[in-house]
């Protein structure tokens, strides 16, 4: 009989695969560090891992994980000692807790605060690397400030039970002659000029992950955006190129599709184009990407919103002359000068034949994927692209102009210039409509009404601020509020309050309210105070809205040009609003109808 093969421990496997991916990254390749086993007893319940001043990492033995799992907890370690947080001479005196290791010179465990920052500072740096998993999950805000900021600010008031770790701290802050022989921060920023000398001597050419690749006439039309095109040069210099034909044939890819994710194009190599209708193919692939088409989907049929995203695109590169568009591309001179979500509105209308419309993936299904498609040579993970995305356009909207490349299509080039504008906060847009609609009375200064007169002039009488003396109407507004079981309470008190406080601000005495769930609850005329504070929810049915829009419409008391507000959750029926009004919608919801109004949507 042969051997048996030694069994191997597949979660020992996975301590060692994560430190392989941990050790193999550019960053901590300098790094003299070394995995141990800690004792059974050696470390508590809750630690997963510690590491020395010398650069010593000893894991638990009991402690179960997957290998990215174990890659972050490692990297959370050593970015530790590349941060500085074990080198006594940049820690402060209250920095330093428990004194230990007398005979070893005095070693000293972090005092809590200062481990707290530490560790949240070392998390949010991950966070943006993107190595490994956390194996517990983090806030989803992580303070901005550095760790001796925090740590001063959480000793002098306490520290956030969601910032505090588990377990004793995972790193000591060594002596000075530990410091002097075992210098990190030196290797870190080796490692960081490793990274950075790497990440530009893959960003001067176009990237393939085919094996043996052998270059065609998709590779020659990607690098001419590159060296000629200065508007997508950026762009097409941060892709990757998939020429597979077992990829193209699985995911049913008859000319390209794109993986905004992944910033990667999947073309079919055995299609026969010319090097003209290949520009043309992978600038559309690129602004599909860049322009975050995937993520603006929101409650929209995916494929209609592909397809009209196409009309878009293909409309600006015929316009711009960028290539050759191939035949049977999507393409309609009428929707020239709309922009996505208005094209989208229009050709809903006939679902029947939109289906049959096909895209540079194939009949009925889109080219843009919400996922990356495995591949040889894939990495397996991916970073957030959308600072990438971002200032990628914007830096070759730059270059285009400063080189005269002639004009662009005004509303590709709002597109770009949107993307490097924050969105309009919910709260200030709505403010807005507030101060559009909703006027404000007036004052004027009177000497009727004197005002205090100044001290160093008494005997000159000053005019005082007062409201207009004759009869005017008073603005106001009525409210349509769904008070259905499915509202959130918390966005519906932070709705309420906003508006209470834009109304104060106005002048606006009394706002008229209607509860609607599945009847309609005239609240009547309520002080803007009492809105925030002392408003009763009363229903708790379904939703039908249109009774108490209809309410306030028919009402006599209510002015025949007074705006409405309807504040929902999207789970309604079909509303028509005859007169000015607006939606106030949680992030991520939908109405189920083309509302006429403008849209405000709360986080």
């Amino acid at each position: 009989m042969g051997r048996q093969k030694a069994k191997v421990d597949p979660w020992r496997e996975a301590v060692h695969a994560g430190w392989r991916m941990v050790t193999r990254h550019p960053l901590f390749g300098a790094f003299y560090a070394y995995l141990e086993v800690a004792n059974d007893d050696e470390l508590s319940p809750h630690t997963w891992a510690v590491v020395s001043a010398r650069g010593h990492v000893r894991h638990h033995p009991r402690r179960r994980a997957e290998p990215e799992e174990w890659a972050w907890i490692f990297a959370h370690l050593l970015l530790h000692l590349g941060f500085g947080h074990a080198d006594p001479r940049s820690a402060a005196p209250g920095d330093l807790g428990v004194r230990v290791n007398e005979s070893d010179g005095g070693v000293h465990l972090p005092d809590p605060a200062y481990h707290a920052a530490c560790c949240l500072a070392v998390d949010r740096f991950l966070r943006t690397l993107k190595l490994g998993r956390c194996p517990t999950p983090l806030p989803q805000e992580l303070p901005a400030e550095d760790e001796v900021t925090l740590s001063e600010q959480w000793r002098r008031l306490s520290l956030p039970s969601e910032y505090r770790p588990l377990g004793p701290p995972d790193f000591v802050i060594g002596d000075e002659r530990t410091a002097k022989n075992e210098d990190f921060q030196r290797e870190f920023a080796v490692g960081v000029a490793g990274s950075a000398t790497a990440a530009l001597d893959l960003a001067g050419k176009p990237r393939s992950t085919v094996a043996n690749h052998v270059e065609g006439p998709w590779d020659l039309a990607l690098r001419w955006f590159v060296s000629s095109y200065p508007l997508l040069g950026a762009l097409a210099a941060g892709m990757r190129l998939v020429a597979d034909v077992e990829v193209a044939k699985g995911w049913q890819i008859s000319i390209a599709a794109v993986s905004p994710q992944a910033a990667e194009i999947y073309v079919n190599p055995l299609v026969r184009m010319p090097a003209e209708e290949w520009r043309f193919v992978l600038a559309h692939e690129m602004l599909h990407a860049a322009l975050r088409h995937g993520d603006r989907l929101g409650g929209r049929d995916p494929y209609l919103w592909n397809v009209s995203a196409d009309y878009v695109i293909n409309g600006w590169l015929v316009e711009m002359a960028v290539g050759e568009m191939p035949e049977g591309l999507l393409y309609d001179q009428s929707l020239a000068g709309l922009s996505v979500e208005a094209v989208y509105d229009q050709i809903s209308t006939d679902l029947r034949r939109m289906r049959k419309l096909s895209t540079l993936r194939g009949r009925g299904i889109g080219d843009v994927l919400d996922h990356p498609l495995p591949h040889p040579g894939a990495p397996g993970r991916y970073v957030d692209l959308d600072d990438y995305y971002r200032n990628a356009l914007c830096t070759g909207l730059a270059y285009h102009h400063n080189g005269r490349r002639g004009l662009l299509p005004s509303g590709l080039e709002q597109e770009i210039r949107a993307l490097d504008q924050p969105p309009l906060p919910w709260g200030a847009a709505l403010a807005r409509w507030f101060d559009e609609h909703v006027p404000a009375v007036e004052r004027r200064r009177s000497y009727a009404r004197a005002s205090r007169r100044q001290s160093a002039s008494p005997g000159i009488p000053r005019p005082g601020w007062i409201r207009p003396e004759e009869l005017v109407r008073q603005a106001t507004f009525g409210v349509v509020l769904d008070t259905s079981g499915s509202m959130d309470t918390r966005l519906l008190g932070k709705a309420l309050g906003a508006i209470a406080s834009y109304a104060a601000s106005r002048d606006v005495p009394r706002a008229r309210v209607v509860f609607c769930d599945a009847a309609a609850y005239d609240a009547g005329y309520l002080p803007v105070e009492e809105i925030a504070h002392r408003v009763r929810v009363r229903g708790r049915g379904g939703t039908i809205l249109q009774p108490g829009v209809n309410l306030l419409e028919r009402a006599d008391d209510f002015p025949p040009d007074g705006p409405i507000l309807v504040i929902t959750d999207g789970e309604c029926d079909v509303v028509r609003v005859r007169r000015e009004h607006a939606f106030l919608i949680p992030q991520g919801a939908s109405l189920p109808f083309r509302p006429r109004g403008p849209i405000f949507r709360m986080k």
